[in-house]
């Protein structure tokens, strides 16, 4: 193990010990909190009448005028004054619609290493209790809050219809706010979009289970629009479903934010005694901008939120067979894609789609998931042992949650898809989607994949989803659980991953979705990688990596060398390279074709990747230059101990001198995050710099020409 990964490992683990300390303060009768990060401070308290009021969630040196601005439900629900949007929404048995809170007790514990604030609420007639759990991570400035519903009935007629159940509200005081938020469509994913938050209602939701963005948040004070300073309050949810996050603002001034699932032609019938939990939501609080925003977020998803069996370890370089076979695959031809993999640096040779029964193009073959005997008569485990015996680890793509009406699956089960009787079932890329809601759909899926991995030496799984969701029926459930089976289906998604990575911990896992169409905190927290676009063009992915960062660590996002040319600009090989180094690296090209030259650079570029993913995978990242406000896009990481940092220097366009605005030309850069006072040598260059040199004044990357990269590493001396 290397000294970078025990490092991280060891400031995990400070992490935790710190965290175990006093973040949660309550008065002398346990009716008011103040709950502390490094950087904020979220108040709470139990009015005389019973509720419970959220007063403050801002800077750690409480602002005194915002608190009389601040008293506003912590659990807004449907019910008495309708001035605030509701977290949670019900109808009694009897039709009642409203609700009305008062505390029952409080409680500080701790749920995995950190202090966690539980808050009981009943309703004062109905058989209604509402669990809030506030859990507090302070180095990361964040805060994770989700409410649990129960029905504390005892007749069995007594249901709880919830309408609405969301995991998390907060405000921001009277002041004027704009919203940062990241969304697109295939190929174009996350892009960043700003708005002004005005008086009324915006919200940001997922209806077909596909975003192509995020459910990420940043929210800032008019003016504040330095990357590395000012306040931002900022979040995420942790979902793979139907979510939405609301931003009201009042005709006061004050901004309400609230998360979770989108309850849209949705709801759950709560029988007596069950609980229903939510998904988690992040609140945030920094005051060192957005850069503070994405290196907290990033720190949060690799210590906390990957799963542990790979979270400290280096991702493989990996190449995929999709770009050089299509559908056309044979165990000949793979095993010469191989070949040329080892002998240029790979570590982890993935088969693409078209290797499982009947599937020769996109319209037959998803659903049956055995090995095609036409393509590989022997199976595909004499192909694994010949590729492990190269030395390089065996992947696999998949699709489990969808199926070809051409399909063995579909003929013998065509009621396993969701449809609704007398209407059309609507297809997308010759497919449907499967109904795993269903429990005889999910031990089918669990028994396919189970057999796979046990009979083959698969150490990856690329787990694809290429259709929204449609036609949401569900027509052999009872009437009364019809309308909840978008939630039962990601529950029973979750399970199956869970599953699977339980019975087989040495996979890693990838998460794609047509592209980027199902990136979150909940598929990551079962998955080790996202592929975030099926856009592998080297300059639309510095625009797309570079506003993945806001939300996402570097480890998660792997990034193709590919022959796509979606401008018809003809990067070179180098250029491709170093647009992808900046992740998880990864070869899409039918490597076969390419010339002796083409293999010295991959093999060169592979070479030099493996010196610098350290850094590159655990390390902070800077966003320097952004692409959507220059001509040029600058990223760097620097390692935990500031001993190493890369420079990604990438040139979308160069201009004659004096022929446009300061902004677009070349200029010094200013790096971030080195130790002052130390001498950094940066490799290419013959002078050493001080760190504190490179932070303030800067350094000009000699970096010339339209569409020309270079890559920079800094050692400390």
């Amino acid at each position: 193990m290397k000294k970078g990964i025990i490092l991280i490992i060891l400031v995990s683990l400070a992490n935790v010990i710190f965290a175990q300390s006093n973040v949660i303060e309550k008065n002398n009768d346990n009716t008011a909190w103040s709950i502390y990060t490094n950087s904020s401070l979220y108040q709470i308290s139990v009015t005389d009448a019973g509720s419970i009021n959220m007063t403050y969630f801002g800077n750690r040196v409480q602002d005194v005028k915002h608190l009389k601005n601040q008293w506003k439900d912590e659990l807004p629900v449907r019910g008495g004054y309708s001035n605030t949007t509701p977290m949670l929404e019900v109808i009694f048995a009897d039709g009642v619609r409203d609700i009305e809170l008062t505390f029952v007790d409080a409680n500080i514990t701790t749920i995995d290493g950190y202090s966690t604030l539980i808050i009981k609420q009943k309703d004062v007639f109905y058989p209604l209790m509402v669990t809030e759990y506030i859990r507090v991570l302070p180095e990361y400035d964040l805060i994770e809050k989700w409410t649990e519903v129960k029905n504390t009935g005892k007749r069995k007629n007594e249901i709880i219809k919830i309408e609405n159940a969301q995991s998390g509200s907060f405000f921001l005081p009277k002041d004027n706010y704009y919203l940062t938020h990241l969304s697109g469509t295939w190929g174009h994913e996350f892009q960043p979009n700003e708005t002004r938050l005005t008086q009324g209602l915006k919200t940001l939701q997922v209806k077909d289970f596909r975003s192509f963005g995020s459910s990420f948040f940043a929210i800032r004070p008019e003016g504040e629009k330095s990357e590395n300073n000012g306040k931002v309050w900022y979040g995420s949810l942790i979902y793979s479903g139907n979510w939405r996050v609301d931003f009201e603002k009042s005709a006061y001034g004050e901004v309400q934010v609230v998360s979770g699932i989108n309850f849209w032609d949705q709801d759950i019938n709560l029988k007596a005694g069950e609980i229903f939990t939510t998904p988690k939501m992040l609140a945030g609080y920094t005051e060192k901008g957005m850069e503070g925003v994405s290196q907290n977020l990033a720190s949060y998803t690799r210590e906390q939120i990957l799963p542990k069996k790979h979270r400290n370890e280096l991702r493989p370089v990996l190449y995929n067979s999709w770009y050089a076979t299509a559908f056309n695959v044979n165990e000949e031809h793979q095993l010469a894609l191989a070949k040329i993999a080892k002998e240029i640096g790979v570590e982890m040779f993935v088969i693409d789609d078209g290797w499982f029964k009947g599937r020769v193009n996109d319209h037959a073959g998803l659903g049956d998931w055995t090995v095609d005997k036409n393509k590989f008569p022997n199976g595909l485990k004499p192909m694994i042992d010949k590729i492990n015996d190269m030395g390089l680890d065996f992947g696999i793509w998949i699709e489990p949650e969808m199926v070809n009406p051409n399909s063995d699956l579909y003929r013998a089960h065509p009621d396993w898809v969701y449809h609704y009787p007398n209407r059309t079932r609507h297809t997308g890329r010759n497919q449907l989607m499967l109904n795993l809601a269903r429990e005889d759909v999910y031990e089918y899926l669990y028994n396919s994949f189970h057999k796979l991995l046990k009979e083959n030496n698969i150490k990856f799984i690329k787990w694809d989803m290429n259709k929204s969701l449609t036609d949401p029926g569900f027509p052999s459930a009872n009437t009364d659980e019809q309308r909840s089976v978008r939630i039962k289906y990601v529950k029973n998604l979750y399970r199956l991953i869970e599953s699977l990575r339980q019975e087989f911990p040495d996979v890693w896992f990838e998460n794609c979705a047509s592209g980027g169409g199902r990136i979150d905190l909940g598929m990551l927290s079962r998955m080790d990688f996202n592929w975030a676009s099926d856009n592998t063009d080297p300059v639309d992915r510095i625009f797309i990596q570079h506003s993945y960062l806001n939300a996402f660590p570097a480890n998660t996002m792997i990034s193709w060398v590919t022959r796509e040319d979606w401008h018809r600009q003809n990067h070179p090989l180098d250029f491709k390279f170093n647009v992808s180094m900046c992740g998880v690296l990864g070869i899409g090209y039918d490597i076969t074709k390419w010339t002796e030259e083409e293999k010295a650079i991959a093999k060169e570029k592979i070479f030099s990747y493996k010196e610098i993913r350290e850094t590159v995978q655990f390390g902070d990242h800077y966003r320097l230059i952004s692409p959507y406000e220059n001509n040029s896009s600058v990223l760097q990481y620097v390692n935990k101990d500031k001993s190493e940092s890369i420079v990604f220097v990438y040139n979308l366009a160069e201009y004659p001198n004096n022929a446009i605005s300061e902004t677009k030309r070349s200029k010094e850069i200013q790096l971030r995050g080195l130790q002052a006072d130390a001498l950094y040598k940066i490799e290419g260059l013959e002078t050493p710099f001080t760190g504190q040199l490179l932070m303030d004044k800067g350094i000009v990357f000699p970096v010339a020409g339209a569409f020309k990269s270079k890559i920079f590493k800094l050692t400390k001396q």
